[in-house]
C-alpha cells in the first residue's frame, strides 16, 4: 500500500499547481494536473486520516468528473492544498 503521507503531499502539490495555473488563465495545463489529483484521491479513499482531511478528499472526488476549473474553484483548491500540506508535515503513520 502506498505511503499515505506521500499521497497527501502529492495531492497537495498538484492542487497547488491546479490553483496557480487556473488563476493565471492556463486552464488547459491545470486540467492535466487536475487529472493527476484523481490518481492521488483514489489512493487515499481508504486511508486513516482525520475527518477534515477525509472531507477534503471526498469533496475533490465528487468534483473530479464535473468541475470546470474556475477562479472560485481555484481558491478552494489552494486552501485545500495548504491544509493538506500542513497535515502531511505532521502526519505519522499508525
Amino acid at each position: 500500500m502506498p505511503n499515505t503521507k506521500l499521497l497527501i503531499g502529492s495531492l497537495s502539490n498538484d492542487l497547488y499547481r491546479v490553483a496557480c495555473l487556473t488563476q493565471r488563465g492556463s486552464v488547459r495545463a491545470a486540467e492535466k494536473f487536475w487529472i493527476q489529483c484523481g490518481r492521488w484521491v483514489k489512493g487515499l479513499e481508504n486511508a486513516k486520516v482525520k475527518p477534515y482531511i477525509k472531507k477534503i478528499i471526498l469533496d475533490i472526488k465528487s468534483q473530479l468528473g464535473t468541475d470546470t476549473l474556475t477562479l472560485e474553484s481555484a481558491e478552494r483548491y489552494l486552501m485545500y492544498s495548504i491544509l493538506l500540506q500542513n497535515y502531511a508535515l505532521r502526519y505519522k503513520d499508525s
